[in-house]
């Protein structure tokens, strides 16, 4: 073997192996940290902990602010490709909720989501989400039954309602009723953290 091919797939198996596993966190303003300083967010109070414990994962936030699940599927493919995530955080739905969009397209559009990201050789980690009260009983658990569904049809990993512990207490929410604030993030990121970290080698 020619000595510039040796060294040139030496410096190749190097990179790889100094190349960090990547979770993506695919949300909406939740994730995206609306309202707050992107540094007090709860993906980046993740990564701060994995990296306090030592764990060697790099986090990419991928969440944009008002998007819907269709959002997510038109970008699952360009980020899967320039990511390659080994866990994929999957945190969309409430704005179609909000937006009185049919749950049943909802639904179809996580699935994909979720089954392209296995395809890509992704585990994905689907995080539960409620709308207010004032949608109409019919539509609310129509929309609820969204999350459980998907995670036992597809044996995924679910976060039952990620702001369970925060949407109801004014203090650590923002003004707007349906955004937490700064002092709801630390809850956030311990929330997902025991169903995530099991799942990291």
């Amino acid at each position: 073997m020619p000595k510039f091919l040796f060294a040139v797939i030496v410096l190749m198996m190097s990179m790889s192996a100094m190349a960090k596993p990547v979770i993506v966190v695919l949300g909406d303003s939740i994730s995206a940290g609306y309202g707050i300083e992107v540094e007090q967010g709860w993906v980046a109070l993740l990564q701060k902990k994995l990296h306090e414990t030592k764990r060697d994962y790099s986090i990419s936030n991928a969440s944009i602010s008002g998007d819907t699940s269709a959002g997510g599927l038109a970008r699952i493919d360009p980020l899967l490709s320039a990511q390659k995530p080994d866990i994929v955080l999957l945190q969309l739905g409430a704005n179609d909720g909000l937006r009185g969009l049919s749950p049943v397209q909802m639904k179809s559009n996580l699935a994909e989501i979720v089954h392209r990201a296995q395809k890509a050789g992704a585990t994905v980690i689907l995080l539960g989400m409620k709308i207010p009260p004032n949608y109409g009983k019919r539509y609310i658990e129509l929309f609820y039954n969204v999350y459980p569904q998907l995670a036992k049809e597809l044996d995924i990993t679910l976060v039952p309602f990620l702001l369970e512990d925060v949407a109801l207490d004014k203090d650590l929410m923002q003004a707007d009723g349906l955004h937490p604030n700064a002092k709801a993030q630390p809850i956030l990121a311990n929330k997902i953290e025991p169903y995530l970290f099991p799942l990291l080698k």
